[in-house]
């Protein structure tokens, strides 16, 4: 799954070129642009060296408008130049007030399990090939996302502004892992061609995230439809692109289809897995590009989203954020700022 903004006006016929952007978010021309287009995907190793193998940069951006298709021969992912941008605040700019270390400790460990001992992950079948898990991700495995991606974020093919040649930015900072999703060509390639970075690779551990997710919609779906149902509606996929979004609070992301991925990912039904970490936001999806005649679900600190086979080209977009909804313990652990880490995985 993966991310969007709102256009700074500039003029009509600039309005009018813009598109949105990503794969599933941005559409390449006009065809396109009805059809719609985005996606992401990351993974991680759960050692502290796998903490140390990963970082890159962004910059805040004019925002595009975040119901356009992305994509056009205006756009253009670019931040050369721009200073790393970290998804955590620094204990400088934003200083923590010091407990007593044990109690802080003792404090952590009671909210941890509070949040170990809730039953199972709640799973929802919304519409065939589409299943919400609730608070799949553990807390302490929360945290070490939010640490990968800060370290990956700050380094070479990290955290960017994607944008338009007109100037206007989208509303997130965008990160690719395995292969360089381009907001212009609407294409994969092995590099990132405004600065020929080359995207890290997906930590192992991320993608054990994504195996665990649809294994367990598959126990769930066996229990409504059959197995063999099961695996049609939801195939196997082994991720090989990580597409990670970091929106602020007031970040959105148009209706837009996830489609550039290759036609046999396509055809068989791959799913896109996505995980939410941070503030809760409204996740709208649907057959039709049209705000009117979608559904929505909150999407939580924790959740893994889960759409393929019939639903593999469903419309989907993000409408608001709910401010100071990140879960405490998060926040505190991490130091993640204000917003919604997204990351979207998927087969090429």
């Amino acid at each position: 799954m993966a991310g969007g903004g709102e256009k700074t006006p500039a003029s009509a016929a600039q309005t009018r070129k813009a598109r949105s952007l990503h794969g599933s978010v941005y559409g390449r021309s006009s065809e396109r642009q009805k059809q719609g287009a985005c996606t992401f995907s990351p993974s991680v190793s759960s050692s502290k060296d796998s903490l140390q193998q990963l970082v890159t940069p962004v910059q805040p951006p004019k925002s595009a408008d975040s119901r356009s298709s992305p994509c056009s021969s205006e756009s253009v992912g670019s931040d050369s130049g721009g200073a790393p941008f970290d998804i955590c605040m620094s204990a400088n700019k934003c200083p923590i007030v010091k407990l007593n270390p044990s109690l802080l400790e003792i404090n952590r460990d009671k909210r941890r399990e509070r949040e170990l001992s809730k039953d199972v992950a709640q799973l929802q079948h919304l519409r065939p090939g589409m299943v919400l898990l609730k608070r799949f991700i553990k807390p302490n495995d929360q945290v070490k996302i939010v640490k990968v991606c800060r370290q990956l974020g700050v380094g070479s093919g990290g955290f960017y502004s994607p944008g338009y040649r007109d100037g206007a930015k989208l509303r997130l900072r965008m990160m690719c892992l395995g292969k360089n999703w381009d907001p212009d060509s609407c294409s994969y390639s092995d590099t990132r061609p405004f600065d020929g970075a080359q995207p890290p690779t997906i930590p192992e551990e991320f993608k054990k995230y994504v195996q665990d997710a649809i294994q367990a919609s598959h126990e769930f779906l066996k229990q409504r439809v059959g197995a063999a149902k099961a695996m049609e509606e939801l195939p196997l996929m082994s991720p090989d692109i990580c597409l990670v979004n970091f929106y602020n609070s007031s970040g959105r992301l148009g209706l837009h289809q996830d489609k550039d991925e290759s036609k046999s990912s396509l055809d068989k039904g791959l799913p896109v897995v996505s995980f939410s970490l941070g503030e809760t936001t409204e996740f709208l999806y649907g057959d039709v590009r049209d705000e009117e005649k979608v559904s929505k679900v909150e999407l939580e600190s924790g959740d893994v989203l889960i759409f393929g086979g019939k639903s593999r080209l469903i419309f989907h977009g993000v409408s608001n954020m709910k401010p100071k909804t990140a879960p405490k313990w998060l926040t505190d652990e991490t130091n993640l700022r204000p917003g919604r880490l997204n990351l979207t995985f998927r087969q090429y």
